[in-house]
């Protein structure tokens, strides 16, 4: 039987994504495949992280208890966990509205042929972040208007580097669009005074909340 390694499993807001807001069980996962320059839950991605082993069964068992319909996958990068689509689908048939956080590097096909289908928020990786060559652009082709593409924007150049994407594929009419500023690195206002002076119609701002509710390294929230 297969187990996955996780890094942290809780209840609270969804800091961001099209649930922000709302009530979820996080599902953290140890591994990511990628190395941003701005990640800020790297301690999940290190080889001494302290983890707990758990079956797909157990995670099912464990999202029942909590009384909490949302459940948010996240990482490191959750779909490199091996069984990630059986966990998907039985938390599904267990009456979870499953979210799925991806880094925007690995293949989507068959994840959203999972039923019933999970959401996906998929990032876009931008030059700031170091690690633009590895996004599957493919992938867009599988999201629909329940889904959403988040730019997490360091400066103007990827500013500029997210609107030629959407452009590019025409994000604005396939799924939901975010720009999320780097913590510290660029205000929001600044953003804000780019979408204006472009008109990006259907692109949304949109703040971590659990940076604001707590401080902003602190882990479980």
């Amino acid at each position: 039987m297969r187990c996955f390694k996780v890094a942290e499993k809780f209840v609270s807001i969804n800091g961001e994504g099209p649930r922000a807001g709302e009530l979820a069980v996080f599902l953290r996962f140890c591994g990511c495949n990628l190395n941003c320059s701005y990640c800020d839950t790297r301690w999940a991605n290190s080889s001494d992280v302290k983890y707990e082993f758990a079956t797909a069964e157990e995670l099912v068992e464990y999202v029942k208890s909590t009384g909490v319909k949302n459940v948010t996958l996240t990482g490191g990068e959750p779909l490199l966990q091996a069984d990630i689509e059986r966990l998907i689908a039985l938390l599904g048939e267990s009456g979870a509205e499953v979210e799925i956080e991806t880094n925007g590097s690995v293949p989507l096909k068959n994840i959203v042929s999972i039923s019933p289908r999970p959401t996906v928020t998929a990032d876009y990786k931008l030059p700031s972040s170091g690690m633009e060559k590895y996004m599957l652009t493919e992938n867009f082709s599988y999201l629909t208007l329940s889904d959403a593409v988040k730019f997490v924007v360091g400066d103007m150049c990827d500013l500029a580097r997210a609107e030629e994407i959407i452009n590019e594929y025409g994000l604005t009419d396939r799924c939901r669009v975010y720009f999320s500023p780097v913590f510290g690195e660029i205000s929001p206002e600044e953003i804000v005074d780019f979408m204006k002076k472009r008109k990006l119609n259907g692109v949304r701002l949109q703040l971590q909340l659990h940076k604001f509710i707590w401080k902003p390294d602190m882990r479980g929230v």
